[in-house]
């Protein structure tokens, strides 16, 4: 069976942060992640998470203020100290409330940048990242976001991200693969999103989905999740995934949260077969 979690970000928005943990055990989800908790006390989440018995998934590195143009800053040369302090901070708090690992964004390649020192300062950046989170016994996440929906993305698709894992070299370094980011750069519906998963899974650390376009819940778009969520479910039968897989949508316009979980039952709870 596969492990479900809520990205509690993006649902049951409908409610204030601190009651969302709430409002998704009682949907029946056991675990939840979020972007950016650090306006809220960390003791405040862990009793959520105590209270509700949730297991916290992901939480990301602060990556500054998207409307400006701002999505990480691993990758942006300049940066350094800041994108340090983040870490620093992520690191602080998923500690405090037993995260396991965090979601590092590259960000974005600003008109007149050099992509070489870009990628340089990513390398670095990741390298810095991930050996601090190893030291805690956390894992770091490597995200290719499209270029769609940010222009400029340093890394937009898997083989670009395996190219700049594997020149940081540090194992606690992973893919976070997010479906509805791979079929917009890669394509292919499920059956080529299935066939990567099982082709870079040694690599990947977390899968997050939604729907394609829109990202909003499975059924809505081109994406057959029951195809995936069943070639997921045997590697994880077979032992070859013990990850999470976490909903990271947006729930169509109109629906509260409880109304777009048509797939945790129809796909999630007969997944195996």
């Amino acid at each position: 069976m596969l492990r479900f979690a809520a990205n509690i970000s993006f649902m049951f928005t409908e409610l204030p942060f601190l009651e969302r943990f709430g409002a998704a055990r009682a949907a029946g989800f056991d675990a939840v992640e979020f972007h950016y908790p650090y306006e809220y006390d960390s003791r405040d989440v862990r009793a959520q998470l105590d209270y509700h018995r949730l297991v916290p998934v992901l939480i990301n590195v602060r990556s500054g203020l998207a409307a400006c143009g701002e999505w990480g800053f691993a990758g942006v040369p300049g940066r350094e100290e800041t994108f340090r302090l983040c870490v620093s901070e992520a690191i602080e708090y998923a500690l405090a409330i037993g995260v396991p690992q965090l979601n590092c964004l590259a960000g974005v390649q600003s008109s007149g940048m050099d992509a070489g020192l870009c990628e340089a300062a990513l390398i670095t950046n990741l390298r810095y990242a991930a050996r601090e989170c190893a030291h805690v016994n956390l894992a770091l996440n490597l995200e290719p976001i499209n270029t769609q929906d940010v222009p400029g993305y340093l890394v937009s698709n898997t083989t670009h991200a395996i190219r700049v894992m594997d020149a940081v070299g540090v194992d606690s370094l992973k893919l976070q693969f997010d479906c509805y980011h791979m079929q917009i750069m890669e394509g292919g519906g499920a059956s080529a999103l299935g066939a990567t998963i099982k082709r870079l899974l040694p690599r990947i650390g977390h899968i997050q989905f939604a729907d394609t376009p829109g990202r909003n819940e499975p059924g809505t778009g081109v994406i057959d999740y029951r195809d995936i969520f069943k070639q997921v479910a045997r590697m994880v039968v077979s032992g070859k995934y013990g990850g999470w897989v976490s909903a990271e949508y947006r729930p169509s316009i109109g629906k509260r949260t409880e109304e777009t979980l048509g797939w945790f039952k129809d796909y999630g709870h007969d997944s195996e077969g």
